[in-house]
C-alpha cells in the first residue's frame, strides 16, 4: 500500500508520452492505431468494419466527432482544480446503455467531424484555455484518431497530462496502444452482472472486458498521484453509478477494486443517476426511479469498509 507520502509528485511533472514523441514511438503507435481501423478490434465488439470506409458499431469512421471541448469544473476535485478540467467530449460510443444521461451524443453521435489536424488543434486550444488536464470523454472507440492527432499537437507544444474518460469497455489492444500515453485511467465501472450488461448495455462481455481494462490501466499507472496542489497527474480513478436495485453489482465491484486491483483505489461513487434515455415505466420499469438515500449510503459504507479511498466529485 502506498503511503500518503508516496502519492505526491513533483510539481514539474512530465508526461510520459513527450518521451515517445522524442524517440519517435508515439508516431509508431499511431500508425498502429490506425491500420486497426481497417478491420477494427478498437473495442471489445470487435466489429470488423472497415472504419476507413463505414462507420462501425460506435456509429464513427475514419473520422472522429466532438460535441463540444473546453474547461469543466464539474469533474472531481482533484481534475478540475481552479482552472477546469478540459474536456474533449466525443460523439458515438462504443456501449449501448439505455439509461445513457448523453443520448443524443452516444447515440445520435451528434457532433462536428474532425481530421486528425482539426483534432490536434482542439487539444492545443484546452492547453491555451489554461485547463490542467486533457480530458478524453467517451474515448474508447476513437483511440487511433487521438493516436493520430497527438503528434501533431505535441509538435506544436501541446503537454498537458491526459486523462482517459472512459466506460471500461476497451479492448486490451487499444491499451497498449495507450500505455505511456495516458496519464490518468477514470473508468466508470458500470455493472458486474452479464445478464444485466446485456440488457442494459447491450453488451453482455461488458463486465469481463471491464475487469480486464481495468487491471491493464492499473497496470500501466498504478494508484493515483497528485501534485502539492491536490491534482491527479498519475494513476486510476475509478468511477461507479449506483443503480438501482443493483446493489449487488456495486458490492461485487468494489470487493473487485478492493481486492484485485489496489485496496487503496480511488473510487467516486456516484449517486447521479435518473432515468433517461430509453428508460421509460413501460420499457424498463425497474430502473424507471432514482436511487435511495439507504442504496446511496449502503454504497459509500461498504466502500470505507473495503478501504477503498472515496472521491466525492466536485
Amino acid at each position: 500500500m502506498m503511503s500518503d507520502q508516496d502519492r505526491y509528485i513533483a510539481r514539474e511533472f512530465r508526461p510520459a508520452y513527450l518521451s515517445l514523441a522524442e524517440s519517435g514511438e508515439l508516431e509508431r503507435r499511431a500508425v498502429a492505431a490506425r491500420e486497426m481501423l481497417a478491420d477494427c478490434r478498437t473495442c471489445p465488439r470487435a466489429c470488423r468494419v472497415d472504419r476507413a470506409q463505414e462507420t462501425g458499431t460506435c456509429g464513427i469512421g475514419r473520422h472522429a466527432k466532438v460535441s463540444s471541448y473546453g474547461p469543466h469544473h464539474g469533474e472531481e476535485r482533484c481534475l478540475s482544480g481552479t482552472r477546469g478540467s478540459g474536456t474533449v467530449f466525443f460523439a458515438g460510443c462504443n456501449l449501448r446503455c439505455v439509461f445513457c444521461q448523453n443520448f443524443d451524443i452516444s447515440h445520435g453521435e451528434e457532433g462536428v467531424e474532425v481530421s486528425a489536424e482539426r483534432l490536434a488543434r482542439i487539444f492545443l486550444a484546452v492547453q491555451e484555455y489554461g485547463c490542467h488536464n486533457l480530458n478524453l470523454v467517451t474515448p474508447s472507440h476513437v483511440v487511433p484518431h487521438i493516436l493520430e492527432a497527438l503528434p501533431i499537437a505535441v509538435a506544436k507544444g501541446f503537454c498537458l497530462p491526459i486523462v482517459y474518460n472512459t466506460s471500461a469497455y476497451d479492448s486490451l489492444e487499444s491499451l497498449r496502444l495507450l500505455d505511456g500515453i495516458v496519464d490518468i485511467y477514470m473508468p466508470d465501472f458500470k455493472l458486474w452482472d452479464k445478464d444485466a450488461a446485456e440488457r442494459y448495455l447491450t453488451a453482455p462481455n461488458y463486465p469481463q472486458a471491464a475487469r480486464e481494462a481495468i487491471r491493464e490501466m492499473h497496470r500501466q499507472v498504478g494508484v493515483l498521484r497528485f501534485d502539492e496542489r491536490g491534482l491527479a497527474v498519475r494513476g486510476v480513478l475509478v468511477r461507479h453509478l449506483v443503480m438501482p436495485g443493483r446493489g449487488d453489482d456495486t458490492t461485487a465491484i468494489l470487493r473487485f477494486l478492493a481486492t484485485e486491483i489496489a485496496p487503496d483505489t480511488y473510487v467516486n461513487v456516484m449517486a447521479q443517476y435518473r432515468p433517461a434515455g430509453l428508460v421509460s415505466l413501460r420499457s424498463f420499469p425497474e430502473i424507471y426511479r432514482r436511487i435511495s438515500d439507504a442504496e446511496y449510503r449502503e454504497a459509500l459504507r461498504l466502500a470505507g469498509e473495503l478501504g477503498l479511498r472515496l472521491d466525492h466529485g466536485s
